[in-house]
């Protein structure tokens, strides 16, 4: 579906006629069936109420200056190392993973560190890839041969993810004083505001690893996709280079919102390379939209990519112009057709976060460094849970001064 008012219909005036499909939840990894993502009903209304306050904007303003410090972290290591190019794709997605770990696990996860933070990336690596047995509804105890090569690593971090819920979960019941303040021991806190109930550990487990998705996938995935055109576009580098600079030096309390043209780089980054590849939902009964009759069970799904390239809906589609997402511009732009975390009840939780890390993130980069593109790569997306590049993204990143 490219037609904005079936979209309005179908994801946020009657979403319980047009439910997750049961495809969708085949092929996502068993790992991540029981979060948000996938769940469905009042498990899902329930993980909802119970995570939106950790993620709320009030939230996020807390963490606004701890973000700001990773970033000057990744700012001085990129000084120390010189004009030498390196993959921004695997930059970008090992720092975030760094920053997530650290406010995930604030003690660390499992005795080997780089063992885990290793799993973790080959995780993010193959669990969107689509099995055929998944497409022809194979059950989960049957082992997928694309995830065969991968499961010693999986089931060590299992194994390690595990013991560190139980050991928080002591440390919790004994003294909550004691046990350290991160995102593990919040999850393991939240209660349902209605009910009272706290998360199963399987819950726990999928809703930490969604959160790895939304901050790390996500962050990276747009922090690449931004650099890369920034490298391509000396006038914006040099805008945003020039916003840096001046609002860097103000206080962290309200700054994401001065980034005003870094965060349109960003919006207009997720636009042309939405992070969200395909939205789908199923209808629970017979139904029209946009002029076409749909049987019940018919699927349908949204393209952001598709969405936001179509010609009838934009001007310039496959341009990179960040001008059509400041103020003025933006008002023209409809809701319905620019969908990077999706929309209505079911969506990303996990954008806000998002947004805030890569504005900061990027708007620190580009004040410090002019970044090119080594000559003579072929720069093409790749979909797996995000849409990413298909090889490796070589840069370097010259001293501004």
């Amino acid at each position: 579906m490219s037609d904005p008012p079936a979209i309005r219909k179908v994801l946020v005036e009657e979403p319980q006629a047009y439910c997750k499909s049961a495809f969708e939840r085949r092929i996502l990894s068993p790992r991540l069936r029981d979060g948000l993502s996938a769940v469905d009903g009042e498990q899902w209304a329930s993980q909802r109420r119970t995570l939106g306050p950790l993620l709320a904007r009030k939230a996020l303003m807390q963490i606004a200056q701890a973000m700001v410090d990773v970033a000057a972290t990744l700012v001085e290591r990129w000084r120390n190392r010189g004009d030498q190019p390196f993959d921004l794709k695997a930059e970008m997605s090992s720092f975030a993973l760094d920053a997530l770990l650290s406010s995930v696990f604030h003690e660390g996860l499992g005795t080997d560190p780089e063992s885990m933070r290793r799993a973790m990336l080959t995780f993010f690596a193959t669990a969107g890839r689509i099995d055929p047995f998944d497409i022809i509804g194979v059950p989960d105890f049957i082992p997928r041969f694309t995830h065969w090569p991968i499961r010693a690593k999986l089931r060590a971090f299992d194994q390690a993810f595990g013991s560190a819920i139980a050991e928080r979960r002591r440390r919790l019941g004994r003294d909550s004083l004691d046990a350290p303040c991160d995102m593990l021991g919040l999850l393991l806190s939240a209660r349902d505001p209605e009910t009272g109930k706290a998360m199963s550990e399987a819950e726990v487990k999928a809703n930490v690893l969604v959160f790895f998705f939304a901050g790390q996938e996500t962050t990276s995935s747009a922090m690449t996709w931004a650099m890369y055109l920034l490298s391509q576009s000396s006038e914006w580098s040099a805008r945003i280079a020039a916003e840096g600079e001046r609002e860097l030096s103000g206080p962290v309390e309200g700054l994401p919102e001065r980034l005003v043209e870094t965060r349109a780089v960003l919006d207009e980054a997720m636009w042309l390379y939405p992070p969200v590849v395909g939205i789908t939902r199923t209808a629970a009964r017979r139904d029209e939209l946009a002029g076409r009759a749909i049987d019940r069970g018919t699927m349908e799904v949204v393209s952001p990519y598709v969405l936001h390239r179509h010609s009838l809906l934009w001007d310039d589609p496959d341009a990179f112009e960040p001008r059509r997402f400041l103020e003025r511009a933006a008002r023209k732009v409809d809701r319905y057709a620019y969908l990077p975390f999706g929309i209505g009840p079911r969506m990303c939780i996990g954008a806000g976060f998002a947004l805030q890390e890569a504005t900061l993130m990027l708007a620190s980069i580009m004040k410090n460094f002019t970044l090119k593109l080594v000559p003579g790569q072929t720069v093409w997306p790749l979909q797996r849970f995000t849409l990413r590049p298909r090889d490796s993204l070589l840069m370097t990143a010259k001293r501004r001064d």
